[in-house]
């Protein structure tokens, strides 16, 4: 089994316990985090694509450092003119390690019933009132 999944801003090809390096997350070491942008989904050959992303899909990841990667050297040089530069950029990462993908048929927490009973009764009551004037515009 294996996702694409967009992670701060890039998109990776990940599978269980695969230790990836990803620009730099704000998690503390240690931490869970959560990918909730899967673009596709293979279970077994059985692949799904989102539209953009697949809706109840999840990456669960594990971060396992913070570190900078390795020097790239910027040169800059305009010939016959004099001009050169030379500047170096170490790029911030994380490692992260995926413990784990969430298909769309798995089942997350489900809501609290007080609080699904609450939003229902909100928004039917808005209707019976709407309902209400228009029977008292007709009597008129």
């Amino acid at each position: 089994m294996y996702a694409i999944v967009e992670i701060a801003g890039q998109q990776f090809k990940v599978s269980k316990d695969l230790k990836v390096y990803v620009n730099r997350l704000t998690n503390e070491e240690g931490s869970k985090v959560s990918f909730d942008k899967v673009l596709l989904l293979d279970d077994n050959g059985t692949i799904t694509l989102g539209a953009p992303a697949i809706e109840g899909a999840s990456v669960e990841a594990k971060v396992l450092q913070h570190l900078k990667g390795d020097k790239v050297i910027v040169f800059k040089k305009k010939r016959r003119k004099g001009y050169k530069k030379r500047n170096g950029h170490r790029q911030y990462l994380t490692q992260i390690v995926i413990e784990g993908i969430t298909g769309v048929g798995a089942k997350k927490a489900a809501p609290k019933k007080a609080a699904v009973e609450a939003t229902t009764e909100e928004v039917e009551a808005p209707k019976k009132k709407v309902a209400k004037a228009k029977k008292e515009d007709t009597k008129e």
